[in-house]
């Protein structure tokens, strides 16, 4: 989708022609952890800013991640970074905000799934070269390891776990190939090629929005769209538009400005298809990188990340959560018709559970009752580290009703079980309450494998599903009886909402263990446990031998947070010519031969 703009000889556009160039540094040829959130947004009016913008989606996004936030804002040549540890409300003071001056902009909120906490691997991550490019970037690559060594190879210098800053380095190095030296033109090709070229060599989840300096913002999702990511737009005079991108659709929802006018959502972005925002607010440039790419969103987003008022691939969550709850319901009657029936009432576990819960009482014809009361001033409880702070976490958030407990026979429901530490301690304060019988049903199947793509689910060990069946949970977390979600009828709750999802195979790895990338096995586990088990040793050298310190520069209350100023840079390099790989190798429209490992799918090994 190619619009506005001077068609060029060979069919491509000129970037020129939306009004970057005239200095443009830009050139060259055209309880759980994780969910990290993505956010940027784009204003047609270049004397406006987004600070504002970015700050109140990355809020509403919170829950994606809480334990970094950042934001970089684009004006000119020049480019204002904030990033800190903490949630989004302090990271960003008053005077920070100041800074962060310009009409386009991105933002992140994280949850480390790969990599450490440190403050220097809060997101967007920055390279000056070339261009001057920023990421922001949701989920995992599964190839991070191989990918450092390529990396490192290229004399790039890696200076985080985290493997976003690889992905980063792969993406500046492609576009760094195809560079004009001396020209400030540029065409969407250059950009789509570095897209494909990441699409090649990384393996994984991800959803990614890279801002390139005084140029505007690409995004793109994963070749299977693991992760999700979509766009809306707010219309404006002369042909022009504002453009939102995110994660979620709420993000996109709540962004405004003192007009009131909000984005409207248009569409997700496809799998293996990067998205081209100009500034200025001319209309998006699209490319699909890569012909094998097939739709595998994943299962959990529905389950558990994704808020309710959010719709991710054509399906509003709040509904596919109510024909869980509606699923679970039948496979209660079916797995106890006679014991269901002593059931007085249906108690949520909050917040997620609401929803499920709430039909599931419907289809039981039994009360709904709110029971735990939340203390939304805490963490939520996968933030604290080890069990002994998570299981004294449970009675700091939630306390008891205890007239809904009380000589009655109660069924709760939840989300998910995990690791089980939550579950048998509300199942406990359940009994304190004074509960005659506690039931419990869970509106996700049993979590028995680990997540690569993204979602920091514990080792296969800590699982409590992993090798027991239903009845031994139950002991183990003291409930009467116990139902979990039946796999297909979690499939069919979602599809349901969207036909078009019919057929489409669901990242459900957690569930089933079938890694839809292909790439995983035990050998992958069992390199991932040796390589954290060197960098604990690793990061423990490092600490006692004082080598390096990391200082906060915010002068505020938030010593973990820091404001850069980035000028435009451009370092020279000699002239090179534009690959034609990128053509031969990802836009392929016919012959193209399906291997059984998804990620040979992507395009024939490059020399």
């Amino acid at each position: 989708l190619a619009h506005g703009g001077r068609p060029l000889a060979d069919g491509r556009r000129a970037l020129r022609e939306y009004g970057i160039s005239g200095g443009s540094t830009v050139n060259g040829l055209g309880r759980l952890r994780g969910g990290c959130a993505v956010m940027a947004v784009l204003l047609a009016d270049e004397s406006t800013h987004v600070n504002q913008m970015l700050f109140d989606a990355l809020t509403v996004l919170q829950h994606r991640g809480q334990d970094a936030a950042g934001m970089v804002t684009n004006m000119g040549k020049q480019l204002s970074l904030r990033k800190g540890n903490g949630l989004v409300a302090s990271v960003f003071s008053q005077e920070s905000m100041l800074q962060l001056r310009g009409s386009m902009g991105i933002g992140h909120c994280r949850y480390p799934t790969a990599g450490g906490s440190s403050c220097a691997e809060a997101q967007p991550l920055y390279t000056n070269y070339p261009y001057g490019l920023c990421i922001s970037h949701n989920g995992n690559l599964t190839n991070a390891h191989a990918l450092t060594l390529q990396v490192e190879a290229i004399c790039r210098h890696v200076n985080t776990q985290s493997d976003s800053e690889l992905l980063l380095n792969i993406f500046s190095e492609a576009l760094s190939k195809v560079r004009t030296e001396g020209s400030d033109s540029l065409d969407s090709d250059a950009i789509f090629y570095a897209c494909s070229v990441v699409f090649k060599k990384c393996i994984g989840g991800f959803a990614v929005a890279i801002l390139i300096n005084n140029v505007g913002v690409v995004c793109f999702r994963d070749p299977l769209g693991i992760r999700p990511l979509m766009y809306g737009q707010r219309e404006q005079p002369g042909g022009l538009a504002d453009y939102a991108i995110g994660s979620e659709s709420v993000g996109i929802d709540t962004v405004t400005d003192a007009s009131s006018r909000h984005f409207e959502l248009v569409r997700d972005i496809a799998p293996g298809e990067a998205v081209f925002f100009p500034k200025g607010g001319m209309p998006p440039i699209a490319r699909q990188c890569v012909p094998s790419a097939r739709l595998c969103p994943c299962l959990f987003e529905y389950v558990y990340f994704a808020r309710p008022d959010s719709v991710i691939d054509g399906v509003p969550v709040y509904e596919a959560r109510l024909q869980m709850g509606m699923k679970l319901a039948e496979r209660i009657k079916l797995l106890y018709p006679d014991s269901w029936q002593e059931i007085d009432v249906v108690v949520p576990v909050p917040d997620t559970a609401r929803t499920s819960a709430l039909s599931l009482a419907e289809a039981l014809d039994r009360p709904y009752r709110e029971g735990f009361i939340k203390n939304r001033y805490i963490a939520r409880t996968f933030i604290m580290p080890g069990q002994a702070a998570r299981k004294k976490g449970v009675r700091v958030k939630l306390n008891t009703i205890k007239c809904e407990f009380k000589g009655k026979n109660v069924l709760l429901v939840d989300d998910s079980i995990v690791r089980g530490t939550t579950s048998k301690e509300i199942v406990q304060m359940a009994r304190d309450a004074g509960a005659a019988n506690v039931f419990f049903c869970s509106a996700a199947p049993p979590v028995r494998f680990p997540n690569v793509y993204g979602i920091d689910i514990p080792t296969r060990t800590e699982l409590i599903a992993n090798g027991r069946e239903e009845l031994q949970i139950a002991r183990m977390i003291d409930v009467d009886w116990l139902v979990y979600q039946d796999l297909q009828d979690l499939k069919t709750a979602v599809q349901e909402i969207n036909p078009a999802l019919t057929g489409c195979t669901f990242e459900a790895s957690v569930f089933d263990g079938k890694y839809v990338t292909g790439d995983i096995g035990d050998e992958y586990f069992a390199s991932q446990a040796r390589r954290k088990q060197e960098k604990k040793e690793e990061a423990l050298a490092a600490k006692l031998s004082n080598s390096v310190t990391f200082l906060g520069a915010d002068g505020g209350g938030n010593q973990n947070a820091c404001n850069v100023r980035v000028a435009g840079t451009r370092p020279s390099a000699s002239a090179q010519q534009q690959s034609a790989e990128c053509d031969s190798l990802f836009n392929k429209t016919s012959g193209y031969s399906v291997k059984s490992n998804p990620v040979d799918n992507l395009a024939p090994s490059v020399n």
